[in-house]
Order: C-alpha cells, then structure tokens, then sequence
C-alpha cells in the first residue's frame, strides 16, 4: 500500500479500489498506483461486464452510513456519473435495521440527564423509522404536546470520522496521480462533504435549522415546519413537533383529488424560490420521503439536517441563471456560468457555449409539464466540467432540490409548470430582495460610511487647500491631451453621478417609504413614497434624454472636425 495511506485504513481503501474496478475504472486505480496491492473480493465483476446503477447503490448500503451519504452527495454529480446512476442514488435511502430500545433509553438519559419516563408521559418503544446516523421515536410531552424524538446511533460518530479521514486520504492521492483527480479536485468535494456530514451529526444545527426556515416560510399557509422542542434537545437528541402525515410519494391518487394540488405545488414551489432567492438558506434535500401531506391537506418539510447557504452576489447570478433558462436566453446563461465557474487551463469555451446552447435550446421545444429546469442545471454542471469548467458547488445542490421538487409539483399537479411558475413569481422575488436589501442592518452599514466619509472628509479637503496655497495641487496629463477638454469631461461626468446619486436617494427613500401607512395614497400607494418614486423617474428620463442630445451633439462636432482636419470645406 502506498506510503501516503495509513495503514488503520487499508480496509477502506481495498473496499473503494474494488468499487472502482468494479464500475469499469481500474485506469484510476492504476493512475493511483494501488494496482497489484489492492485485490478485489472473489466474485467481484472486474471487467466491463457493465453492473446496473442499482448495483452501485447497494454496494454502498453496505459499506455504511458514511457511504450511503456519500452516494446522495454523488446523486448531485451528473458530471462524475452518467444518467442511469444519478437516478439509482437519488433514489438511495438509508434505511437500516433499528438499534434497541435499551440503546436508546441509555442515550436520551444521557443526554437529557433525566429518564425518559420522566421527561415524557408516553415513549413509543418501536421507531417510526430507523436511519443509518439516527432513528426517530414519537412521544408525548408532560404538557401534552405530541413530539417525535431523533435519537442518534450508538458510536456512530467515530466511525463516520474514521470514514471521513479514509476518503480524504484517497482524495488526495487521486487528486496528486491521476488525470480525473486533477480535473475534479476530489479532496473539496470531500471536505464539503466532510463539513455538511459532520453537520448532520448535531442535531442542534439541525433544530436552529427547523427554527430559521419555520421564522422565514412563516407566511406561507400551506407550508408548516416542525418546531424544535430546545430543552429536550442535545448533540444527539432531538425533540419536536409531531406532524400527521403521509409522505408525497406514498399519497393515493384518490387521496390527491381531494386537495388542490396546483395550489399547493405553486406554493411549495414559490416557498423555494423565496429561501434560494431572498432568504439564501434553504432546505437541500426536499426527496419526497423528507415532503409529507398533512392531514390538513398542507405541505410538511422535514429533516432539515442537509440545507444550503447562497450568498447576496450568487443568489443575484443564479436569479439571472433562472430567468434566462426560463426565457431561453442561451447566450446569457453561458455568460453567467462562465462567471460564477472557475476555468481550467483545459476549458473550451466555444463548445461549452454550445452544449449550453443546446441544453437551452431543448428547453423551449418541450411541452407544458415537461420542463425540469433542476435537470438542466445538473446537465449544464455535467457539460461544465467535460469543457473544463468547475461549477460552485451550490449550482449542483441547487439542481437537484429543484429537480426533487418537479417531481414533487408533477405527484401534486401533472400539468404544473416550474418555469411559468419562476416567471409568475419572478417581480415578486426582486422585490422582496429589494426589501431585504433595505432592512436595518444595511440601512445603518450605508449610514456608517457616509459617517466615515463626513468625519474624514474635512481632513481630506484640508490638505487639498494647503496643497492649493502652497503652490502643490496640480493634476498630471500626459502631453498631446486637450487639458480644457478633459476638464469640461470631468465635470460632466461629476453632474451626471451626482444627479445619479440623487435620483438613487429618492429611489430608496421610496421604497423604505412604502413600508410606511399612510392616508394619502396614490394608486393604492403612500402618497409620499409613490411621489418620490416619480419624481426619480422623471428625473431619470430627463438626464437620459440630456446624455442622448448632448453626446449625439459630440459625435456630430467631432465627425465635422475630423472632415476638416482631413482637408474637407
């Protein structure tokens, strides 16, 4: 075995050497130079004998929980995997045989520090389900309230960090001795993996999770999510609301006709667009066995221990992603991509362009109901990393929550439409960004720069004045420029960015205006705000008019110099 593994963790390596060569790719093998160390187990199909994508899924079950999460971290690869065995491990649960009871009386004792027949007036024996990092339990609080408890596996933590370490060690050799290693740069997608793993395993980061996205979907009423219980959770317990339900995909269609399903698929869908788009936080692994109908005929999210952050700059970038898939815009969707990716010495922008072109382009021959736009981000990721461009890792995340809730809308409504529906809510989602960009915290971080600009601003001015009298203040052109000309420029440009910066005031007085009732009323708006808003669009039209005349009048004198000078009458 090659000196840079540890040797605590030859089982481990033997275990993904014989999956590699299993699946056809005994040339990573060779590239890493464990060819002839490692042998794969008698029996094992070493030749293309082509096993099934489900086979992959399998295998994995039974290398662990650490593994089967890794399977549905690969589930978001289409450019690591072909088609057939991104679907397999979508459809990848980790559902394994439950631990005792006598496990789990031992854990919550320990955690909560006081017996369960104490904290609850009723414990259910059996689990509801069994995972393979925790099972969940229902239960009744002593006031009544009906809860469900998670209660983590006995020693799983040490095993998902021994795991953790053995991957990391392979990805490093990859990333050092073979060709897809060096194009891929294994060792960042597991140490994501590594973090968002690790992440799971506290179930405290999970209820702040319930708690954030229960505060940030609190107005949509068809969406419910389960509230933490915080004195009964730990580490490795975690309390809350119990929710009657079934989940999506086991709903009878009988059952479906009696709810509005275009209404609550519009909802769920809009619930998304608002945390990807607005909110930056959103729950990463809506499959529909973490969406449940309610008996109330609402939509439940559930198992907020996978979820996302996307910042202000990439949350605008992948709105304008959006839109111009939406819009068919294949031009502007590979300008973007281009943007947010990070490019490889092997990338080649011309195909890549027309990949995305195509991609596109196949968007607007589908009909209504067909379009999944998830699966044309996981495409464009997949033909990104073929032309050598590496996608951030939220784009790929983003892909397969979006692709999970096309499904989701077809079970619900089988003629809704997800790219009508990003157009529907497209003006509202601009709005509540514009909103969010005017709360407190920004309004007083502008604030405090105008404070740093006034308090240094006489300072500034003052040596400007000594420079002045002292004979010093001067401005270096170089020889050949028409100094009067650049001045007169410069003090066009100045007008104009400061009649800018005035109609931008009056634009963002409007807008915190707006959220202020008043009696007066122009159009159903506060009088106030809506004059303003006019008044900035007035302001608008008239300084691009003037910019219009007064650079068309330029262009004119300086074609009738340039005749001049050239001998003309």
């Amino acid at each position: 075995m090659s000196t840079s593994l540890k040797l605590a963790h030859v089982g481990r390596y033997k275990d993904m050497a014989v999956l590699l060569i299993k699946y056809g790719r005994s040339d990573i093998v060779r590239e890493a130079g464990w060819d002839g160390e490692v042998e794969p187990a008698k029996g094992t199909a070493v030749a293309p004998a082509s096993p099934k994508a489900e086979e992959l899924a399998a295998d994995l079950e039974k290398l662990g929980p650490t593994f089967v999460k890794l399977g549905q971290l690969l589930s978001t690869r289409p450019d690591l995997l072909p088609p057939p065995y991104i679907e397999a491990l979508s459809r990848l649960q980790d559902k394994v045989t439950p631990f005792s009871y006598e496990e789990v009386e031992r854990i919550v004792t320990e955690e909560l520090g006081v017996r369960i027949s104490k904290a609850f007036a009723q414990f259910s024996r059996e689990p509801l389900a069994a995972a393979s990092l925790g099972q969940v339990h229902r239960a009744t609080l002593r006031d009544g309230r009906q809860v469900v408890v998670k209660v983590q596996r006995p020693n799983i933590r040490q095993q998902v960090t021994e795991d953790l370490e053995a991957l990391a060690e392979i990805a490093g050799v990859l990333d050092r001795r073979t060709k897809i290693g060096k194009r891929y740069h294994f060792s960042g997608m597991v140490e994501e993996f590594r973090k968002t793993l690790l992440a799971e395993l506290d179930y405290r980061r999970e209820a702040g999770n319930l708690t954030t996205l229960a505060n940030n979907l609190a107005d949509f009423e068809l969406i419910v999510v389960p509230r933490p219980v915080t004195d009964y959770t730990t580490v490795r317990v975690l309390t809350m609301d119990y929710i009657a339900g079934h989940k999506i995909d086991s709903v009878s269609p009988v059952a479906l006709l009696e709810v509005d399903g275009e209404a609550l698929a519009e909802e769920l869908f809009r619930a998304y667009l608002k945390q990807i788009f607005v909110d930056g936080f959103f729950h990463a692994d809506p499959h529909p066995g973490n969406v449940f109908l309610t008996e109330d005929a609402r939509i439940a999210l559930l198992d907020l221990g996978m979820v996302d952050r996307i910042g202000p700059r990439l949350q605008e970038q992948l709105l304008q992603m959006v839109m111009a898939v939406s819009d068919g815009r294949a031009d502007e969707v590979s300008d973007i991509a281009i943007k947010i990716g990070e490019i490889t010495e092997q990338f080649k922008e011309k195909e890549f362009r027309s990949r995305v072109a195509d991609i596109v382009g196949r968007t607007q021959d589908v009909t209504l109901g067909e379009l999944q736009v998830g699966k044309v981000f996981l495409e464009m990721t997949k033909n990104a990393g073929e032309t050598g461009i590496r996608m951030p890792q939220e784009l790929t995340v983003l892909g397969k929550a979006l692709l999970n809730l096309d499904g989701i809308g077809r079970v619900l409504a089988p003629d809704f439409d997800p790219s009508a529906s990003i157009q529907r809510n497209s003006s509202k989602i601009m709005r509540q960004r514009m909103l969010k960009a005017m709360s407190p915290g920004n309004v007083y971080a502008g604030l405090l720069e105008v404070k740093d600009l006034v308090t240094r601003l006489p300072a500034r001015v003052n040596k400007i004045l000594d420079a002045t009298a002292d004979n010093k203040f001067g401005f270096k052109i170089d020889t050949g420029i028409d100094a009067g000309g650049l001045m007169l420029g410069l003090q066009t440009v100045a007008n104009r960015i400061t009649v800018g910066l005035v109609l931008a005031a009056l634009i963002v007085g409007a807008a915190m205006l707006m959220r202020i009732p008043t009696t007066f009323t122009i159009l159903g708006y506060p009088g106030l705000a809506m004059l303003f808003f006019l008044a900035a669009v007035a302001g608008g039209l008239t300084l691009l008019l003037n910019i219009a005349l007064t650079d068309r009048r330029k262009r004119k004198q300086a074609a009738h110099a340039g005749h001049t000078h050239n001998g003309g009458p």
